[in-house]
């Protein structure tokens, strides 16, 4: 099994056209920066640009005031996300108010991770109970890890590409806005190597969805 993960590629210039967290968002001309559409009505803050094959995947969530609009909520309104196409994207005009830009900004660059499914599947190792780790899961812990260690160096996984939603179960997966459709899944977010990098996602990981027909994003915490 293989999971493309995205790892922490050092900083990267704001406004650049490759894939990052933070920085300025990229948008066709016209573009009006989101407002959180929950209880604060402010500017949502830019979140990552994820250049895909059909486009770019434009992530904004609310933090005006952490924990009080549910950005966690893939309906809530406190979070957008946007299916672009690649030609012709400009920088935005940032909002004068509001919590709108991260503090850094994080280039990332992709990393095929290929795991024996075999290795991990031995059902009898694990209890009834116990959930028997994913691709995701296996991928984020063992990256750079050392066979004498625990832990890798999972802080400088910033998520990852396709896939499968790790862990989320069949009631959270969202429904297109649009066509009422079910939506496929897009990439996993992870809040960062460091203090100064990092997204706020509650100490969660962030699970981004689209519908290609429509378009159409959504995104969520679990």
């Amino acid at each position: 099994m293989q999971t493309n993960l995205m790892i922490y590629d050092g900083a990267a210039p704001a406004d650049s056209d490759v894939p990052r967290t933070g920085g300025v968002p990229l948008a066709p001309a016209g573009f009006t920066w989101p407002m959180c559409g929950c209880f604060c009505g402010g500017p949502l803050q830019f979140f990552a640009h994820l250049p895909v094959e059909d486009g770019v995947l434009s992530v904004f969530v609310c933090q005006n005031n952490p924990g009080a609009c549910e950005f966690w909520d893939a309906t809530s309104g406190a979070n957008r996300v946007y299916l672009f196409p690649r030609e012709e994207l400009q920088p935005v005009a940032v909002p004068d108010t509001g919590v709108t830009l991260l503090p850094a900004t994080s280039a990332i660059r992709t990393q095929v991770v290929t795991l024996d499914p075999e290795e991990y599947d031995d059902h009898d190792d694990h209890d009834d109970d116990e959930l028997v780790p994913d691709a995701y899961d296996l991928a984020r812990s063992g990256w750079k890890r050392e066979p004498e260690e625990r832990f890798g160096k999972q802080r400088e996984v910033l998520g990852s590409l396709g896939g499968s939603p790790s862990y989320l179960e069949d009631d959270r997966l969202p429904a297109c806005p649009s066509c009422a459709g079910t939506m496929e899944f897009a990439a996993h977010l992870e809040e960062g190597i460091s203090s100064q990098t990092a997204m706020n996602l509650g100490g969660q990981l962030a699970y981004v969805f689209v519908c290609r027909a429509c378009r159409e994003g959504a995104f969520l915490t679990d």
